[in-house]
Protein backbone atom coordinates (compact mmCIF):
# COMPACT_ATOMS: atom_id res chain seq x y z
CA UNK A 1 0.00 0.00 0.00
CA UNK A 2 1.27 4.09 -0.89
CA UNK A 3 1.74 5.92 1.64
CA UNK A 4 1.95 9.98 1.27
CA UNK A 5 5.05 11.19 2.44
CA UNK A 6 5.71 13.58 5.39
CA UNK A 7 8.42 15.76 7.38
CA UNK A 8 7.92 16.98 10.84
CA UNK A 9 10.24 19.88 11.45
CA UNK A 10 11.08 22.14 14.05
CA UNK A 11 12.74 25.91 14.66
CA UNK A 12 13.54 28.04 17.67
CA UNK A 13 11.59 30.61 18.25
CA UNK A 14 14.55 32.65 19.81
CA UNK A 15 12.03 34.97 21.98
CA UNK A 16 9.86 35.59 19.10
CA UNK A 17 6.16 35.08 18.69
CA UNK A 18 5.47 31.83 17.45
CA UNK A 19 3.44 32.91 14.86
CA UNK A 20 6.83 34.48 13.25
CA UNK A 21 8.19 31.00 13.17
CA UNK A 22 5.22 29.38 11.77
CA UNK A 23 5.22 32.16 8.56
CA UNK A 24 8.83 31.46 7.96
CA UNK A 25 8.62 27.63 7.91
CA UNK A 26 5.24 28.07 5.86
CA UNK A 27 7.53 30.74 3.62
CA UNK A 28 10.26 28.66 3.42
CA UNK A 29 8.42 25.23 1.49
CA UNK A 30 4.44 25.69 1.05
CA UNK A 31 3.96 28.69 -0.41
CA UNK A 32 3.22 29.86 -3.85
CA UNK A 33 7.02 30.68 -4.61
CA UNK A 34 8.18 27.11 -2.99
CA UNK A 35 4.88 24.88 -3.23
CA UNK A 36 6.96 21.43 -2.24
CA UNK A 37 4.06 20.66 0.34
CA UNK A 38 1.29 21.48 1.89
CA UNK A 39 1.84 22.51 5.92
CA UNK A 40 -0.28 21.65 9.15
CA UNK A 41 0.59 22.96 12.79
CA UNK A 42 1.47 20.44 15.32
CA UNK A 43 0.84 20.87 18.50
CA UNK A 44 3.94 20.20 21.18
CA UNK A 45 2.36 19.48 24.81
CA UNK A 46 4.52 21.04 27.58
CA UNK A 47 6.10 17.84 28.71
CA UNK A 48 8.42 17.06 31.37
CA UNK A 49 12.22 18.06 30.52
CA UNK A 50 14.23 15.92 33.17
CA UNK A 51 17.85 16.13 33.03
CA UNK A 52 20.28 16.38 30.00
CA UNK A 53 21.53 13.07 30.51
CA UNK A 54 18.36 11.22 30.87
CA UNK A 55 17.04 13.38 28.00
CA UNK A 56 20.33 12.38 25.79
CA UNK A 57 19.76 8.42 26.82
CA UNK A 58 16.11 8.92 25.70
CA UNK A 59 16.69 10.39 22.53
CA UNK A 60 18.79 7.15 21.56
CA UNK A 61 16.05 4.86 22.97
CA UNK A 62 13.02 6.63 21.08
CA UNK A 63 14.53 5.77 17.53
CA UNK A 64 14.31 2.30 18.08
CA UNK A 65 10.99 2.26 19.58
CA UNK A 66 9.72 4.73 16.72
CA UNK A 67 10.42 1.60 14.35
CA UNK A 68 9.34 -0.97 16.31
CA UNK A 69 5.88 0.79 16.85
CA UNK A 70 6.04 1.02 12.87
CA UNK A 71 6.63 -2.63 12.53
CA UNK A 72 3.85 -2.91 14.50
CA UNK A 73 1.16 -0.76 12.43
CA UNK A 74 2.62 -2.08 9.25
CA UNK A 75 1.74 -5.71 10.89
CA UNK A 76 -1.42 -4.99 11.92
CA UNK A 77 -2.06 -3.25 8.49
CA UNK A 78 -0.81 -5.91 6.30
CA UNK A 79 -3.26 -8.53 8.32
CA UNK A 80 -5.94 -6.42 7.35
CA UNK A 81 -5.20 -6.67 4.11
CA UNK A 82 -4.58 -9.99 3.90
CA UNK A 83 -7.82 -10.66 5.67
CA UNK A 84 -9.82 -8.49 3.45
CA UNK A 85 -8.11 -9.58 0.00
CA UNK A 86 -9.87 -7.68 -2.98
CA UNK A 87 -12.52 -6.31 -0.34
CA UNK A 88 -9.74 -4.06 1.48
CA UNK A 89 -10.39 -0.78 2.57
CA UNK A 90 -8.51 1.94 4.43
CA UNK A 91 -7.89 1.60 7.81
CA UNK A 92 -8.74 4.83 10.31
CA UNK A 93 -8.25 6.12 13.27
CA UNK A 94 -10.68 6.79 15.69
CA UNK A 95 -12.95 6.55 12.74
CA UNK A 96 -11.00 9.26 10.49
CA UNK A 97 -8.35 8.25 7.76
CA UNK A 98 -4.80 7.83 9.23
CA UNK A 99 -4.06 11.34 7.03
CA UNK A 100 -6.32 13.45 8.51
CA UNK A 101 -5.78 12.27 11.86
CA UNK A 102 -2.33 13.18 11.72
CA UNK A 103 -3.19 16.41 10.31
CA UNK A 104 -5.36 17.48 12.96
CA UNK A 105 -3.52 15.68 15.37
CA UNK A 106 -4.24 16.52 19.65
CA UNK A 107 -2.27 15.42 22.38
CA UNK A 108 -4.15 12.47 24.38
CA UNK A 109 -4.21 14.11 27.61
CA UNK A 110 -5.91 11.58 29.51
CA UNK A 111 -4.47 8.60 27.97
CA UNK A 112 -0.78 9.41 28.26
CA UNK A 113 -0.92 12.30 30.96
CA UNK A 114 1.98 14.60 29.87
CA UNK A 115 3.12 15.23 33.69
CA UNK A 116 4.79 12.19 34.09
CA UNK A 117 8.48 11.65 33.42
CA UNK A 118 9.71 11.20 29.52
CA UNK A 119 10.76 7.80 30.33
CA UNK A 120 7.76 6.62 32.15
CA UNK A 121 6.13 7.75 29.50
CA UNK A 122 7.59 6.23 26.78
CA UNK A 123 7.41 3.16 28.20
CA UNK A 124 3.24 3.32 28.76
CA UNK A 125 2.98 3.94 25.15
CA UNK A 126 5.51 1.10 23.95
CA UNK A 127 4.05 -1.37 26.81
CA UNK A 128 0.54 -0.58 25.34
CA UNK A 129 1.93 -1.60 21.45
CA UNK A 130 4.00 -4.45 22.17
CA UNK A 131 0.55 -6.04 24.13
CA UNK A 132 -1.16 -5.23 20.56
CA UNK A 133 1.82 -7.40 18.69
CA UNK A 134 1.70 -10.31 21.30
CA UNK A 135 -2.30 -10.80 20.90
CA UNK A 136 -1.97 -10.11 16.93
CA UNK A 137 0.64 -13.30 17.42
CA UNK A 138 -1.71 -15.39 19.05
CA UNK A 139 -4.63 -14.39 16.87
CA UNK A 140 -2.72 -15.07 14.07
CA UNK A 141 -1.03 -18.53 14.82
CA UNK A 142 -5.00 -19.73 16.06
CA UNK A 143 -6.56 -18.58 12.84
CA UNK A 144 -3.40 -20.04 10.88
CA UNK A 145 -3.94 -23.47 12.65
CA UNK A 146 -7.56 -23.42 11.93
CA UNK A 147 -6.90 -22.77 8.46
CA UNK A 148 -4.49 -25.51 8.07
CA UNK A 149 -7.09 -27.60 9.78
CA UNK A 150 -9.84 -27.06 7.12
CA UNK A 151 -7.37 -27.30 4.46
CA UNK A 152 -6.66 -31.00 5.66
CA UNK A 153 -9.94 -31.84 6.00
CA UNK A 154 -10.70 -30.59 2.40
CA UNK A 155 -7.70 -32.85 1.19
CA UNK A 156 -8.86 -35.86 2.84
CA UNK A 157 -12.17 -34.87 1.42
CA UNK A 158 -11.58 -34.43 -1.86
CA UNK A 159 -8.25 -36.69 -2.28
CA UNK A 160 -7.44 -39.87 -3.79
CA UNK A 161 -7.13 -43.37 -1.77
CA UNK A 162 -4.05 -42.13 -0.41
CA UNK A 163 -5.51 -38.96 1.29
CA UNK A 164 -9.12 -39.20 1.28
CA UNK A 165 -11.13 -40.43 4.90
CA UNK A 166 -11.53 -44.08 4.15
CA UNK A 167 -14.95 -44.09 6.25
CA UNK A 168 -16.32 -42.06 3.16
CA UNK A 169 -15.34 -44.16 0.85
CA UNK A 170 -15.71 -47.76 1.98
CA UNK A 171 -18.87 -49.30 1.60
CA UNK A 172 -20.03 -51.90 4.91
CA UNK A 173 -20.46 -54.43 2.67
CA UNK A 174 -17.38 -54.37 0.92
CA UNK A 175 -15.76 -54.29 4.54
CA UNK A 176 -17.58 -57.46 5.86
CA UNK A 177 -16.12 -59.59 2.93
CA UNK A 178 -12.41 -58.28 3.82
CA UNK A 179 -10.36 -60.63 6.16
CA UNK A 180 -9.32 -58.18 8.93
CA UNK A 181 -7.65 -58.79 11.94
CA UNK A 182 -6.07 -56.90 15.17
CA UNK A 183 -5.06 -59.33 17.18
CA UNK A 184 -2.48 -59.78 19.67
CA UNK A 185 -0.51 -60.92 16.83
CA UNK A 186 -1.69 -59.96 14.05
CA UNK A 187 -2.32 -56.48 12.36
CA UNK A 188 -3.87 -56.27 8.95
CA UNK A 189 -3.26 -52.65 7.31
CA UNK A 190 -4.73 -50.32 4.77
CA UNK A 191 -2.32 -49.36 1.98
CA UNK A 192 -2.84 -47.06 -0.78
CA UNK A 193 -0.42 -47.40 -4.45
CA UNK A 194 -0.35 -45.79 -7.53
CA UNK A 195 -1.95 -47.17 -10.64
CA UNK A 196 1.60 -46.99 -12.23
CA UNK A 197 3.24 -49.37 -9.14
CA UNK A 198 0.47 -52.03 -8.52
CA UNK A 199 2.57 -54.43 -10.74
CA UNK A 200 5.35 -53.95 -8.72
CA UNK A 201 3.65 -53.74 -5.41
CA UNK A 202 2.13 -57.17 -6.35
CA UNK A 203 4.94 -58.97 -6.84
CA UNK A 204 7.35 -57.59 -4.00
CA UNK A 205 4.69 -57.61 -1.12
CA UNK A 206 5.15 -60.75 0.31
CA UNK A 207 9.25 -60.45 0.25
CA UNK A 208 9.00 -56.44 1.65
CA UNK A 209 10.68 -56.35 5.02
CA UNK A 210 12.39 -59.76 4.79
CA UNK A 211 15.13 -59.04 7.00
CA UNK A 212 13.34 -57.76 10.24
CA UNK A 213 11.75 -61.01 11.26
CA UNK A 214 14.01 -63.96 12.67
CA UNK A 215 12.41 -67.75 12.21
CA UNK A 216 14.71 -69.40 13.60
CA UNK A 217 14.46 -72.23 16.35
CA UNK A 218 16.26 -75.19 17.87
CA UNK A 219 17.89 -77.52 16.16
CA UNK A 220 15.72 -80.16 16.77
CA UNK A 221 17.29 -83.05 14.47
CA UNK A 222 20.28 -83.05 17.19
CA UNK A 223 18.04 -83.60 20.08
CA UNK A 224 14.48 -85.30 18.45
CA UNK A 225 13.86 -86.49 21.79
CA UNK A 226 13.79 -83.06 22.95
CA UNK A 227 10.50 -82.07 20.33
CA UNK A 228 7.73 -80.39 22.26
CA UNK A 229 9.23 -80.64 25.51
CA UNK A 230 10.03 -77.45 27.52
CA UNK A 231 13.94 -76.93 26.77
CA UNK A 232 16.39 -73.88 28.36
CA UNK A 233 17.78 -73.03 24.76
CA UNK A 234 18.55 -69.49 25.86
CA UNK A 235 21.48 -67.59 24.11
CA UNK A 236 22.15 -70.63 22.68
CA UNK A 237 19.26 -70.17 20.49
CA UNK A 238 19.78 -67.98 16.95
CA UNK A 239 16.21 -66.97 15.74
CA UNK A 240 18.33 -65.06 12.83
CA UNK A 241 19.34 -67.84 11.40
CA UNK A 242 16.41 -68.00 9.24
CA UNK A 243 14.95 -64.52 7.90
CA UNK A 244 11.89 -63.47 6.30
CA UNK A 245 8.62 -60.59 5.56
CA UNK A 246 6.52 -60.05 8.05
CA UNK A 247 3.28 -60.07 5.98
CA UNK A 248 1.34 -63.18 6.06
CA UNK A 249 1.06 -65.37 3.20
CA UNK A 250 -1.98 -65.03 0.86
CA UNK A 251 -3.29 -62.13 2.85
CA UNK A 252 -3.21 -59.52 0.38
CA UNK A 253 -6.69 -58.58 -0.80
CA UNK A 254 -7.91 -55.60 -3.36
CA UNK A 255 -9.96 -53.64 -2.10
CA UNK A 256 -11.17 -50.61 -4.86
CA UNK A 257 -9.85 -48.62 -6.95
CA UNK A 258 -9.94 -44.85 -7.83
CA UNK A 259 -8.35 -42.62 -10.86
CA UNK A 260 -5.44 -42.40 -9.27
CA UNK A 261 -4.80 -45.46 -7.30
CA UNK A 262 -5.60 -48.84 -5.44
CA UNK A 263 -6.30 -49.69 -1.89
CA UNK A 264 -5.59 -52.96 -0.85
CA UNK A 265 -4.92 -55.05 2.52
CA UNK A 266 -2.67 -56.98 3.61
CA UNK A 267 -1.76 -59.02 7.30
CA UNK A 268 1.34 -58.39 9.12
CA UNK A 269 2.85 -59.98 12.01
CA UNK A 270 2.26 -56.95 15.08
CA UNK A 271 5.97 -58.07 16.49
CA UNK A 272 8.55 -60.58 17.57
CA UNK A 273 10.04 -61.45 20.45
CA UNK A 274 13.51 -61.69 21.62
CA UNK A 275 13.34 -65.24 24.06
CA UNK A 276 15.01 -63.94 27.55
CA UNK A 277 17.73 -66.19 28.86
CA UNK A 278 19.90 -66.72 31.92
CA UNK A 279 23.65 -65.39 32.40
CA UNK A 280 24.49 -67.61 35.56
CA UNK A 281 22.00 -66.88 37.85
CA UNK A 282 20.86 -64.16 36.59
CA UNK A 283 17.78 -63.73 33.81
CA UNK A 284 18.11 -61.45 30.93
CA UNK A 285 14.86 -60.30 30.09
CA UNK A 286 13.50 -60.94 26.79
CA UNK A 287 12.35 -57.78 24.51
CA UNK A 288 9.61 -57.04 21.69
CA UNK A 289 10.21 -55.73 18.21
CA UNK A 290 7.22 -53.46 16.86
CA UNK A 291 7.64 -55.18 13.17
CA UNK A 292 4.35 -53.15 12.28
CA UNK A 293 6.12 -49.61 12.80
CA UNK A 294 9.12 -51.22 10.87
CA UNK A 295 7.22 -52.31 7.94
CA UNK A 296 5.43 -49.43 7.69
CA UNK A 297 8.28 -47.53 7.06
CA UNK A 298 9.77 -49.90 4.48
CA UNK A 299 6.20 -49.33 2.71
CA UNK A 300 6.52 -45.16 2.74
CA UNK A 301 10.30 -45.72 1.48
CA UNK A 302 8.80 -46.99 -1.29
CA UNK A 303 5.93 -44.55 -1.97
CA UNK A 304 3.07 -46.89 -0.62
CA UNK A 305 0.86 -45.12 1.34
CA UNK A 306 0.23 -46.90 4.46
CA UNK A 307 -2.86 -45.88 5.91
CA UNK A 308 -2.32 -45.77 9.63
CA UNK A 309 -4.55 -46.31 12.57
CA UNK A 310 -7.51 -46.29 10.25
CA UNK A 311 -10.18 -48.50 11.97
CA UNK A 312 -13.34 -48.61 9.72
CA UNK A 313 -16.43 -47.00 11.50
CA UNK A 314 -19.72 -46.97 9.69
CA UNK A 315 -20.76 -44.54 11.80
CA UNK A 316 -18.43 -42.08 10.75
CA UNK A 317 -19.46 -42.23 7.35
CA UNK A 318 -20.03 -38.45 6.16
CA UNK A 319 -18.34 -37.40 9.35
CA UNK A 320 -16.07 -35.62 7.55
CA UNK A 321 -18.09 -33.69 5.24
CA UNK A 322 -19.81 -32.30 8.53
CA UNK A 323 -16.57 -31.48 10.55
CA UNK A 324 -15.33 -29.62 6.57
CA UNK A 325 -18.59 -27.62 7.30
CA UNK A 326 -17.88 -27.18 10.55
CA UNK A 327 -14.45 -25.68 9.99
CA UNK A 328 -15.62 -23.46 7.41
CA UNK A 329 -17.98 -21.34 9.48
CA UNK A 330 -15.17 -21.46 12.30
CA UNK A 331 -12.55 -19.94 9.85
CA UNK A 332 -15.13 -17.87 8.30
CA UNK A 333 -15.89 -16.30 11.71
CA UNK A 334 -12.39 -15.99 13.06
CA UNK A 335 -11.58 -14.70 9.95
CA UNK A 336 -14.66 -12.03 10.30
CA UNK A 337 -13.24 -11.52 13.95
CA UNK A 338 -9.66 -10.80 13.25
CA UNK A 339 -10.65 -8.59 10.53
CA UNK A 340 -12.22 -6.31 13.40
CA UNK A 341 -9.47 -6.54 15.70
CA UNK A 342 -7.50 -5.33 13.25
CA UNK A 343 -9.25 -2.14 12.50
CA UNK A 344 -9.71 -1.23 16.45
CA UNK A 345 -6.11 -2.19 17.06
CA UNK A 346 -4.43 -0.14 14.16
CA UNK A 347 -6.22 2.49 15.32
CA UNK A 348 -4.70 2.28 18.69
CA UNK A 349 -1.40 1.80 17.80
CA UNK A 350 -1.11 4.36 14.94
CA UNK A 351 -2.24 6.98 17.54
CA UNK A 352 0.42 5.68 19.76
CA UNK A 353 3.23 5.67 17.02
CA UNK A 354 2.14 9.47 16.93
CA UNK A 355 2.35 10.15 20.22
CA UNK A 356 6.09 8.93 19.78
CA UNK A 357 6.81 10.80 16.92
CA UNK A 358 5.65 14.00 19.12
CA UNK A 359 8.02 13.33 21.96
CA UNK A 360 10.97 12.70 19.38
CA UNK A 361 10.35 16.52 18.10
CA UNK A 362 9.98 17.75 21.68
CA UNK A 363 13.18 15.94 23.00
CA UNK A 364 15.16 17.00 20.07
CA UNK A 365 13.94 20.33 19.97
CA UNK A 366 15.39 20.83 23.89
CA UNK A 367 18.34 19.07 23.43
CA UNK A 368 18.81 21.41 19.86
CA UNK A 369 17.33 24.64 21.34
CA UNK A 370 18.24 24.50 25.00
CA UNK A 371 15.84 25.84 27.91
CA UNK A 372 13.56 27.36 28.47
CA UNK A 373 11.08 25.40 25.86
CA UNK A 374 10.63 27.63 22.77
CA UNK A 375 10.02 26.26 19.66
CA UNK A 376 7.75 25.85 16.74
CA UNK A 377 7.03 22.53 15.23
CA UNK A 378 5.29 21.64 11.55
CA UNK A 379 4.29 18.67 9.74
CA UNK A 380 4.83 19.13 6.13
CA UNK A 381 3.20 16.90 3.65
CA UNK A 382 5.44 16.41 0.83
CA UNK A 383 4.76 17.06 -2.46
CA UNK A 384 4.56 13.90 -5.06
CA UNK A 385 8.67 13.25 -5.77
CA UNK A 386 9.74 16.62 -3.77
CA UNK A 387 11.15 15.72 -0.71
CA UNK A 388 14.41 16.91 -1.68
CA UNK A 389 13.42 19.74 -2.82
CA UNK A 390 11.47 20.79 0.55
CA UNK A 391 14.65 19.60 2.83
CA UNK A 392 16.81 21.54 0.39
CA UNK A 393 14.77 25.10 0.70
CA UNK A 394 14.44 23.90 4.67
CA UNK A 395 18.22 23.56 4.67
CA UNK A 396 18.45 27.19 3.00
CA UNK A 397 16.22 29.28 5.02
CA UNK A 398 17.28 27.68 8.53
CA UNK A 399 21.06 26.27 8.03
CA UNK A 400 22.75 24.16 5.84
CA UNK A 401 23.15 20.00 5.52
CA UNK A 402 26.30 18.48 6.70
CA UNK A 403 27.66 15.22 5.56
CA UNK A 404 31.06 14.78 6.78
CA UNK A 405 33.18 11.72 8.69
CA UNK A 406 32.23 12.80 12.03
CA UNK A 407 28.79 11.07 10.59
CA UNK A 408 27.46 7.46 10.90
CA UNK A 409 26.24 5.89 7.40
CA UNK A 410 25.20 8.77 5.67
CA UNK A 411 23.12 10.16 8.58
CA UNK A 412 22.49 13.97 7.50
CA UNK A 413 22.55 16.53 9.97
CA UNK A 414 20.51 19.57 9.70
CA UNK A 415 20.41 23.31 11.86
CA UNK A 416 16.76 22.34 12.57
CA UNK A 417 14.75 18.99 13.59
CA UNK A 418 13.82 17.01 10.86
CA UNK A 419 11.98 13.94 11.29
CA UNK A 420 10.38 11.61 8.50
CA UNK A 421 7.26 10.14 8.70
CA UNK A 422 5.60 7.77 6.49
CA UNK A 423 2.10 7.24 8.25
Amino acid sequence: MSHPQYLITSISNSGSAPENSFRKLQNAAACPSAPYGEMFKLEVPSLMVGTLDSLMNLSDDLGKTDSIIESIVRKVEKSSMDLAGKKATELTVGGVPSTRYIQQFAWDYAKYPNRRPLKELVSLISSGVSAIDEELKQLSSSYADKQAALQDAKRKKGGNLTTVDLNDVLEEKVVKNLKLFDTEYLKTVFVAVSKSQVETFEKEIYVLGGELVGYGGPDWSRMPNGLGQPQNFGSQVNRHQKKGSPVVPGSLEKVMADNDSVLYTVTVLKGMYEAGYYEGEEFIPGTKIDLLEAFSKILREKRYAVRENFTYDPSKQGKSAMLMEQLQVEVDNMRSGLTRWCKTHFGEAFVAWMHIKVIRVFVESVLRYGLPVDFTAVLYKVANGKEAMLVSALDKAFGETVKGDDLDDEEEYHDFVLIKFEP
